[in-house]
């Protein structure tokens, strides 16, 4: 599977609000984000950011180092025109999250709303969980949030994986102590229902 090509063809072809994870307000990952308690000056990495509302809607509430990460340049520069010159305060990175090389110990908070139940081979998130490991701070925050277990098996023609807290907690292992999880009857733009899990935790230990 070419994924660059499937999500490039899929923001070419759709508008931001047509797609079945849209939401004009991403409530529940702002008010996790709000809970770790950073500065507003913390390092944010969205990934698999796509086209979402979330970072205009961090920028509102004075959040200032905020980072996009999608392997579709098309969705970033969706986001780029939507922002217009707030997008300069913004850094975006067109990549595949599995790949991308990230400098060690750069964000405080990692949030992932829709990526990782795609990744449906245990390498695959055996190198996600790397990348976690390698560019999160001790002390680093991460929000990942996935299908539930009553959620969807295919999403734009993909096959998924799907989670309960206790299983996606176990992915990442005991150096991520679990803070909080959260579930979510999402609504699509078509008016159909998408089961999500949350999961919130905070990276521990040393290197």
């Amino acid at each position: 599977m070419d994924y660059k090509t499937h999500w490039s063809q899929v923001f070419q072809t759709k508008s931001p609000t047509d797609v079945s994870w849209y939401q004009e307000n991403p409530r529940l990952s702002l008010d996790l984000i709000v809970q770790t308690g950073v500065a507003k000056s913390a390092r944010i990495i969205d990934v698999g950011a796509g086209a979402s509302t979330l970072a205009d809607n961090l920028l509102k509430l004075g959040y200032q180092n905020l980072t996009l990460l999608d392997i579709s340049a098309e969705a970033l520069q969706t986001v780029r025109e939507r922002l217009g010159i707030q997008a300069e305060d913004i850094t975006c990175i067109a990549d595949d999250i599995t790949q991308a090389n990230f400098p060690e110990a750069t964000y405080d908070v990692w949030h992932d709303r829709a990526v990782f139940h795609f990744l449906t081979t245990p390498e695959m998130r055996q190198r996600y969980v790397a990348q976690v490991r390698r560019a999160l701070k001790i002390g680093g925050h991460i929000i990942v949030a996935t299908f539930a277990v009553d959620g969807p098996e295919q999403c734009s023609g993909l096959t998924t994986n799907r989670y309960d807290a206790q299983s996606l907690h176990h992915i990442f292992g005991d150096d991520f102590e679990l803070v909080a999880s959260l579930n979510e009857n999402h609504i699509t733009p078509w008016n159909t229902e998408q089961k999500f899990v949350y999961c919130y935790c905070q990276m521990k230990g040393s290197r």
